[in-house]
């Protein structure tokens, strides 16, 4: 059944999400703040900055105006930064009535700098419970240039409103973009998340040249910092092994595609920080998650050596080599904590 979507934000994966499902048959307005890009998307169904070699449906309609993209739609898709999630939840929730009620899902990555509270957190906070039938988180592996392209993607539908993950399912779900669904929010969230510091160390390691050996330990220890943070929350550890853990960290950590892995590729190369942020043109959520990510970890008195030390690079001006080799000369140690052994000869 034809159903009316909002999606806030026209960035690359806002817009790559509309694709689906306009090619899904339903009416998608896509709303943002810039007016030379929605004229951009309305007149010529380009989106050239965020997804150059994209040509969009005719279908898609693009607003500045809020209210207008709001008006009688099923459900709203947040994908604006983490930092705009809670200024736009205000606005929407202002528009909307208690009638609409609309399926409230959204598809961005990061933790709130200040609170460190989680995407849902917050929109829970700003839409009224009389507002929405539901809020949704909408993550995993997945790349909008390869999304935009009808490339084979599977992600995550995590709700703690079962029926609302199941239509978010059968909204997205179609021959090359596969949904699954899952009641962890906090380990999905997290996952989200985090997985972009460790795409940052990621791609530094590559600046510095070194070689696959490095990224595997990175790439696994990440994945170690990610769970032992989420699981002190209350996730689910089985999340992390799942779609919205190692599958998201895999394809962000690996892949040119990732600004976050390009940011760290170019600190890596010995680019200053504030002139990749500025070149790049784009937010890389890696960075202020980061933040948020080693204060959770001080307050909770949680190791995550990894995170501190990709801090330590973008927050205390260190230099990547040199916390590199303090990551491996730091104190033996099992793998699992939960392992039975003895002190190390």
């Amino acid at each position: 059944m034809k159903k009316k979507i909002a999606v806030l934000g026209a960035g690359s994966w806002g817009t790559a999400l509309a694709t689906v499902l306009d090619e899904n048959g339903h009416e998608v307005r896509v709303w943002g703040n810039n007016h030379e890009q929605i004229d951009e998307i309305n007149h010529t169904h380009t989106n050239k900055h965020y997804l150059p070699d994209v040509k969009l449906s005719p279908s898609i309609v693009a607003y500045t105006d809020m209210e207008q993209a709001l008006n009688q739609a099923d459900a709203i898709l947040f994908v604006v930064p983490t930092k705009a999630i809670r200024p736009v939840a205000k606005q929407v929730n202002d528009l909307l009535d208690e009638k609409q009620k609309p399926v409230t899902i959204h598809a961005s990555k990061g933790l709130e700098q200040e609170s460190h509270k989680r995407i849902s957190v917050i929109l829970e906070e700003e839409i009224s419970k009389e507002k929405h039938s539901g809020i949704v988180v909408l993550s995993g592996p997945s790349h909008a240039e390869e999304v935009a392209k009808r490339d084979i993607t599977t992600i995550t539908a995590a709700s703690l409103y079962p029926f609302a993950a199941q239509f978010v399912q059968k909204l997205f779900m179609n021959h090359y973009f596969r949904v699954y669904t899952n009641q962890d929010v906090i380990g999905v969230e997290f996952g989200a998340a985090l997985k972009n510091i460790i795409a940052v160390g990621a791609g530094a390691l590559v600046g510095l040249g070194y070689g696959d050996n490095a990224k595997a330990a990175l790439i696994t220890r990440g994945l170690a910092e990610i769970s032992r943070l989420g699981i002190a929350f209350g996730a689910d550890p089985i999340t992390f092994i799942g779609l919205s853990g190692v599958g998201d960290l895999v394809v962000t950590a690996t892949s040119v595609h990732s600004r976050n892995w390009r940011t760290g590729n170019l600190i890596g190369k010995g680019v200053p920080l504030d002139k990749v942020l500025a070149d790049m043109g784009m937010v890389v959520e890696g960075v202020q998650t980061t933040k948020a990510a080693y204060e959770l970890a001080q307050e909770k008195n949680i190791e995550m050596p990894i995170t501190k030390a990709i801090y330590q690079v973008l927050y205390e001006d260190a230099q990547v080599d040199q916390v590199i080799e303090d990551l491996m000369l730091r104190d033996r140690k099992a793998e699992a904590s939960s392992e039975n052994m003895g002190e190390e000869e």
